[in-house]
């Protein structure tokens, strides 16, 4: 049977006519152009797609690397920086990196996810697929998943606005209303805290109602100091006062104290005792440090005023938690 050639042959200079002369197949010469055409659109698909992605991933490692290098740039700072404590001296640089490198992968992830689709649809589109019933299966499916798995979508939502937040990171010690402690590691699910007692917790983000963070910001530490009820108040009052301004200027903590520390004077008098108040604001991490080094060093002090006068009208104070002096010890 003798194959007659297709219209499209009859066009000089066309696909059609360059595939009908070379191969002599009537379907290929007939379908030449739209496969031709086709190709193409795939082709400038995928290249849109890649260069798309390109300069997605390109502006969002410069918004980290900003964020990261300058603390100035607010481009992925939290979204409510006013409503929580900077560290002193501004947002440290450690964590900042930290927060901005977990933003910029979440960044990454959803724009590569959200190219790849759009990249597949028009694709199969392009080759004849009918694209709206995948469109509405991926609909009903997107609605059965966020009824289905909606407790995971809220963990996913929580842990995303925590870290935009920066309401916590590795190392902080916080509240989180069902758990408490050191925080470990944090996930877009999940927060893993260590408690005081070394039991590992698993918070999931979406149950957090609320965060008290106490290694942010500042805190205002007082430094109570017990004293016998006779003793000589004054000097003992000036003694802890310099102690604690010592500490205060030492290299170990001349960057953590904020506020020198002040005298509150007499604040509780019991029977038998006496007891001073000592006030400074100290960066939250360093508190307890600080208050046990202050309270060391007036112990010493007292004991060497002591011994320099043992004539003079002066006992050596006892500090909060300790016996007094010729008391038995438990």
């Amino acid at each position: 049977m003798e194959i007659t050639a297709p219209e499209c042959a009859s066009d000089p200079g066309s696909l059609c006519q360059w595939v009908w002369d070379n191969t002599g197949a009537d379907f290929l010469a007939r379908n030449s152009d739209q496969v031709a055409s086709s190709t193409l659109h795939i082709a400038a698909i995928v290249l849109i797609a890649v260069v798309v992605r390109f300069l997605a991933y390109r502006a969002i490692n410069r918004l980290t690397r900003l964020s990261t290098e300058d603390g100035t740039s607010a481009a992925l700072r939290p979204l409510r920086a006013g409503a929580r404590f900077a560290l002193a001296g501004g947002l440290a640089a450690d964590r900042r990196a930290q927060r901005t490198q977990a933003v910029g992968s979440l960044l990454k992830s959803v724009t590569s996810f959200a190219v790849i689709c759009i990249a597949v649809v028009l694709i199969l589109a392009e080759l004849g697929f009918d694209v709206a019933p995948i469109l509405t299966s991926a609909g009903i499916a997107g609605v059965a998943l966020a009824f289905g798995a909606q407790n995971l979508v809220r963990d996913f939502l929580a842990g995303i606005f925590m870290t935009l937040e920066d309401q916590y990171g590795v190392g902080d010690t916080v509240d989180l209303g069902s758990a408490s402690g050191t925080v470990v590691a944090v996930s877009l699910r999940t927060t893993t805290l260590r408690a005081g007692d070394g039991t590992i917790w698993h918070v999931r983000n979406g149950e957090v109602l609320r965060v008290g963070n106490s290694s942010q910001g500042q805190a205002v530490v007082t430094i109570p100091v017990t004293v016998p009820y006779d003793s000589d108040t004054d000097r003992a009052a000036t003694i802890a006062l310099e102690q604690a301004a010592a500490v205060a200027q030492s290299p170990q903590f001349e960057s953590s104290v904020l506020v020198e520390p002040t005298l509150l004077g007499i604040t509780d008098v019991a029977p038998g005792t006496v007891t001073l108040g000592l006030q400074a604001t100290v960066v939250t991490g360093d508190k307890d440090a600080y208050i046990r080094a202050v309270r060391s060093a007036i112990r010493h002090s007292f004991e060497q005023a002591r011994k320099d006068d043992p004539t003079a009208d002066f006992r050596p104070p006892v500090l909060v938690g300790e016996p007094a002096p010729g008391s038995p010890r438990p």
